[in-house]
């Protein structure tokens, strides 16, 4: 795996306000899907724009794919995709679209495009782009995305305005267009919308990175457990009541791999982030 993403120090805040990020460091490596998670305005649009050029830091180092992202180098940009949560207005149709934008990307697949758009039921000879209601143009520009094949693709809450189906083959493709040479960046609130599909998570709260691990690290160090009662054992890191019992994280005493649960893998980690630091740590 190469690094996609190198972070250092980094320091940013909008003109009237007070630091949004501060001394913020990450690295991001090629061959995985990487899961931003945090609540509303904890900086991870900000930080997606950063990583992109679209921002510029205060202080510190921000390095995308070898370059620095604020002199937006055309061989940087023709490697980048960012799907920001606001969608841009076109009056193209989406053959024209394509026809203009495609050729900034060498590595474009007309046919995976294709096969994106066939997924969604979007029609190609749709009229303006405009005229489609937001998830219709949510899709297509989800689908525009991963039919570049650029080595870093960020998506800033790509799944709201998608319903339940359509959210599921988001998944499904996003799966298969991700390989050894790419790395995607999905930010976002709503954590149940990445699961089983990502397989590194990054976790921001009062705008810091407080936890940043891949699943399969995880699954080794905690186990995510449904208990009859509220009898709780030293393992126990965290607990909910829910109607259908405890839902619990646990340390992995056993070395068994179990199943991840995004939603309650976060309230853990925001409830009681030293204490799994420190395990992760350790």
């Amino acid at each position: 795996m190469k690094k996609v993403i190198e972070i250092n120090n980094l320091e940013f805040r909008y003109p009237g306000q007070s630091k949004l990020l501060a001394d913020l460091s990450l690295t991001l490596k090629t061959g995985q899907i990487h899961g931003l998670l945090g609540k509303n305005g904890e900086g991870k649009s900000t930080l997606l724009k950063l990583m992109s050029g679209l921002l510029f830091p205060m202080s510190g180092k921000v390095n995308a794919l070898g370059f620095e992202p604020r002199k937006r180098n055309p061989n940087m940009l023709k490697d980048i995709f960012f799907l920001p949560e606001e969608i841009p207005e076109s009056q193209l149709s989406i053959s024209r679209f394509e026809k203009i934008y495609a050729p900034f990307y060498p590595d474009f697949s007309s046919g995976e495009f294709f096969q994106y758009m066939n997924e969604f039921t979007l029609d190609l000879k749709s009229n303006n782009i405009s005229e489609l209601s937001f998830g219709q143009k949510k899709k297509f520009y989800i689908a525009f995305g991963l039919a570049t094949n650029a080595k870093l693709i960020l998506m800033d809450e790509p799944t709201n305005g998608l319903d339940i189906p359509s959210k599921r083959q988001f998944r499904r493709m996003v799966d298969s267009a991700i390989n050894e040479r790419s790395c995607i960046v999905i930010s976002t609130h709503q954590v149940l919308d990445l699961d089983n599909l990502i397989n590194n998570i990054i976790i921001m709260n009062e705008h810091e990175i407080i936890f940043n691990e891949s699943t399969e690290e995880i699954l080794k160090k905690l186990q995510f457990k449904i208990a009859e009662n509220r009898e709780m054992d030293e393992s126990v890191i965290y607990s909910e009541d829910t109607l259908r019992g405890y839902y619990q994280v646990c340390e992995n005493k056993t070395g068994e791999a179990g199943k991840l649960d995004v939603e309650l893998l976060f309230n853990a980690v925001i409830s009681d982030h030293h204490r799994i630091k420190d395990l992760f740590r350790s």
